[in-house]
């Protein structure tokens, strides 16, 4: 069987570690030729040299997704490298670092400082790479929510949940705004997943118990439990989703 995603481009922000390195090494193996933005250049590199390692082709740059004009270099960067792009993850977003904190013990910093990565950067990368799918007439954008919008969690990690909670809206207006231009939008809402920024997290442990028993299917969830959903939101068996949010969590959050 072919691969799925061949010669097609895909950008794949916060694609140095985590979530994001698990979807762009599965990109690759699909046939993927990728753009990995990331806070990190080294992350973004080494995950770049791992898939030129196994043929395929990558590009890694530093970008910060809150800087309207580090946006403008990705669609920049891309059209210099390859002349055209496919698809879009949304991925980077604040979760490294954040712990469980009372609703009311949040500063006005970290909400500023989380909505600028997780809502506005989102958005910022929608309206730089957006213009280059329309010209084509044909995208995908994915981006990656939560389900913790959804779930009583959501008041341990309340700016957190309300930027993912508004990914939810985006996802939504910007396939009306787009779907007349052959472009779909969709949006992966995870459950909590094991990837290095959850596992770093003060009483993680007790968030993966208290997680897993609200799954149907009650296993821990890995990064390359989402993969799968990528991959088909990317591909031509998706043409007709847009303005989806799909819950890959266990069978949390069942609508």
């Amino acid at each position: 069987m072919p691969p799925v995603l061949k010669d097609k481009v895909a950008i794949i922000t916060g694609g140095g570690r985590g979530i994001g390195r698990a979807f762009a090494l599965r990109y690759a193996e699909e046939g993927a030729k990728l753009l990995i933005p990331d806070i990190s250049l080294e992350r973004a590199e080494g995950v770049a040299k791992e898939i030129k390692a196994k043929g395929g082709e990558a590009v890694a740059m530093e970008v910060d997704i809150s800087d309207e004009n580090a946006t403008k270099k990705i669609a920049e960067k891309v059209m210099q490298q390859y002349g055209r792009v496919d698809i879009l993850i949304n991925n980077a977003a604040i979760w490294y670092g954040l712990n469980m904190t009372p609703w009311d013990a949040w500063t006005v910093e970290d909400w500023d400082r989380i909505f600028a990565v997780n809502v506005k950067g989102t958005w910022l990368c929608c309206k730089a790479i957006a213009p280059l799918m329309v010209k084509q007439s044909s995208g995908k954008i994915i981006n990656i929510a939560s389900n913790v919008a959804r779930v009583p969690a959501a008041q341990l990690f309340l700016p957190y949940s309300c930027g993912k909670g508004a990914v939810y809206t985006l996802t939504q207006a910007l396939a009306r705004a787009l779907g007349s231009s052959g472009i779909n939008v969709n949006a992966i809402a995870p459950g909590y997943t094991a990837s290095e920024a959850s596992l770093g997290q003060t009483g993680s442990e007790q968030i993966f118990g208290i997680a897993t028993s609200e799954q149907s299917i009650q296993e821990r969830l890995q990064p390359a439990d989402l993969v799968g959903t990528a991959v088909f939101l990317a591909s031509e068996d998706s043409n007709f989703i847009s303005g989806q949010v799909i819950f890959v969590d266990g069978g949390t959050v069942i609508l």
